[in-house]
């Protein structure tokens, strides 16, 4: 795995075009050797910072307790396992197009720009807005989906249904895997081991 020549100064600039809906930065970013690290780092923010959302909302309903549980199993346990989850997700998607469909699909272009397009998840962190909770997680992730469609397509030179193909089952057992470590170790039956839109329990 390609690691070495680590630049964050571009970092920002990606952001902004990725905000601007120029797309063309995944093009940029896929044969970056440099990026990888980078483009991690912005997966791994945007994870925690939906797992900040999530633990600002329960702290703004101003329930009695549970803050500190709720800091420590959505944010801390949830952002780090949600950074996990999603490297599963890259992993299947890369494996799918691979081996079941026979297109090149090089896992270090994918984690290059799918690190990049998980950038919208941190919209999470304005769940905190409490009647605009839901919206918001549902956007961050909706927008992340739709990104990583585009990133793949980017590093890889598949068709586009295959693209979507893969890039459907890898989130889904993603949201599979999260929904159950939502209902798992509650707080109050409200949520669990998961940020952001996922910590909450569907029991």
């Amino acid at each position: 795995m390609e690691f070495q020549g680590a630049n964050f100064q571009n970092v920002g600039s990606w952001l902004v075009r990725l905000a601007r809906l120029d797309l063309t930065v995944f093009d940029d970013v896929k044969d970056d050797a440099g990026a990888t690290v980078p483009a991690l780092v912005v997966a791994v923010v945007a994870s925690f910072l939906s797992g900040l959302g999530s633990w600002l909302w329960w702290i703004f309903q101003d329930f009695p307790k549970g803050g500190s549980e709720v800091f420590i199993k959505s944010l801390i346990l949830g952002g780090i396992l949600q950074v996990g989850v999603w490297f599963l997700w890259v992993y299947v998607a890369a494996m799918i197009l691979s081996r079941g469909l026979g297109a090149a699909a090089d896992l270090n272009r994918l984690l290059r720009t799918m690190g990049l397009a998980f950038a919208p998840m941190a919209i999470a962190v304005l769940m905190f807005i409490s009647f605009l909770a839901i919206p918001f997680g549902v956007i961050a992730v909706g927008a992340t989906v739709a990104l990583s469609y585009v990133a793949m397509q980017a590093a890889t030179g598949a068709q586009p249904q295959q693209v979507m193909l893969a890039n459907v089952l890898g989130f889904v057992i993603f949201a599979i895997v999260l929904g159950i470590l939502g209902n798992l170790a509650q707080v109050y039956e409200v949520g669990g081991l998961a940020p952001g839109l996922f910590f909450f329990s569907l029991d």
